[in-house]
């Protein structure tokens, strides 16, 4: 009996950071830039109310996007909730790609873009970047007719680096009024630069942008897979209508509506972010091992100056159970990408640290 056919996966499938080691139990995982302290202790008050589970959710997250609209002062009618960005992405390219489309991501990019854009037959072409830095020049390069879409975080995962407001509203001058641009906010509270603005508050009346964002990072909710984008209704309503009819659970939606709503919690894992992010810095680059400036709540190290190479310390940090991303999926050589934890996590970093290159 044969197998019935079905159409071959050219591309790799995502590979989540590691988050288990063998015959080690008490690890410290900073490899998925999850939030340092949890989640706002008002979402678990949040879950614990009483849930009918055998009733299936709100289909189209009205509580939760009339509480997205109120906080962000944006219109009700232009937010979807998803099961995580992710899902927004998937959605995004099955709506406006076919075979043979092109997308263009900058060079070093969240991969999800690039695999949902593969999977509908999509060909994606890759910006250079200068520095790890994303080039506006270098994207406008590989735009041609058959340019869809094109993909960019703000600040960029994993480079840690961003695009100025000038420069975002510059990109979208120079595209086609025709391509589609989506700005992925994931790590948009993070950001405390004077030159930056999320691409919320730059395209809320775009006719060509959608916005990305998550509750997986500030606010905590990760294991939830909740998230949301923003942009042009007709473009909103065409989603919905391809969208799963439940894809985002009650206990996601009650919870996100809770973390959103404690604006002490976020601002106290800010405050956080920003004063180990800095220490933590400060400490790599006595081991000259440089990152790139605090923008989000995690660094790039690039081991190049380095005393030893990126895959020596990630195995010492390994044995001592501290594990980073390898970035060999992103094609980046000689890097690690290291989380912000806690501080009983961030303290133990600094003292394996310190005795693996001797100081």
């Amino acid at each position: 009996m044969n197998l019935p056919k079905f159409k071959k996966i050219g591309f790799e499938s995502y590979k989540p950071g590691k988050s288990k080691l063998s015959r080690i139990k008490n690890i410290i995982k900073l490899s998925a830039n999850e939030s340092a302290l949890g989640t706002s202790p008002k979402v678990k008050t949040a879950i614990n109310k009483k849930i009918n589970f055998s009733k299936y959710p709100d289909s189209k997250s009205n509580y939760l996007r009339l509480n997205i609209s109120r906080k962000f002062n944006c219109k009700f009618e232009k937010i979807i909730c998803g099961s995580g960005s992710d899902e927004i992405i998937q959605i995004i390219c099955q709506l406006f790609l076919k075979a043979k489309d092109e997308v263009v991501v900058p060079q070093f990019s969240f991969l999800m873009y690039r695999i949902y854009s593969k999977n509908i037959g999509a060909k994606v072409v890759y910006a250079k970047e200068n520095n790890y830095k994303i080039s506006i020049s270098e994207i406008i390069k590989k735009v041609t007719r058959k340019t869809k879409i094109v993909f960019l975080a703000n600040p960029n995962n994993p480079t840690g680096t961003y695009l100025k407001k000038n420069d975002l509203l510059l990109l979208r001058k120079k595209l086609r009024t025709n391509i589609l641009l989506v700005v992925d906010d994931a790590y948009d509270e993070y950001m405390r630069k004077k030159d930056y603005t999320s691409g919320l508050k730059l395209f809320r009346n775009s006719k060509n942008v959608l916005v990305l964002r998550t509750f997986s990072k500030i606010y905590g909710l990760a294991s939830l897979r909740i998230g949301w984008g923003y942009g042009p209704e007709k473009i909103i309503d065409a989603m919905n209508k391809i969208k799963p009819p439940f894809n985002t659970n009650t206990v996601a939606q009650l919870a996100a509506v809770a973390a959103l709503n404690d604006k002490i919690f976020v601002k106290k894992s800010i405050k956080h972010n920003l004063l180990w992010a800095k220490k933590i810095k400060k400490i790599l680059n006595n081991f000259n091992i440089t990152t790139n400036d605090v923008t989000a709540n995690f660094l790039l190290l690039n081991f190049k100056k380095s005393k030893y190479s990126a895959n020596y310390v990630q195995k010492k940090l390994e044995d001592k159970g501290i594990i980073l991303r390898g970035m060999k999926s992103y094609k980046i050589k000689n890097a690690l990408r290291l989380t912000i934890g806690n501080s009983t996590a961030n303290n133990k970093l600094i003292k394996i640290l310190k005795k693996i290159f001797n100081k």
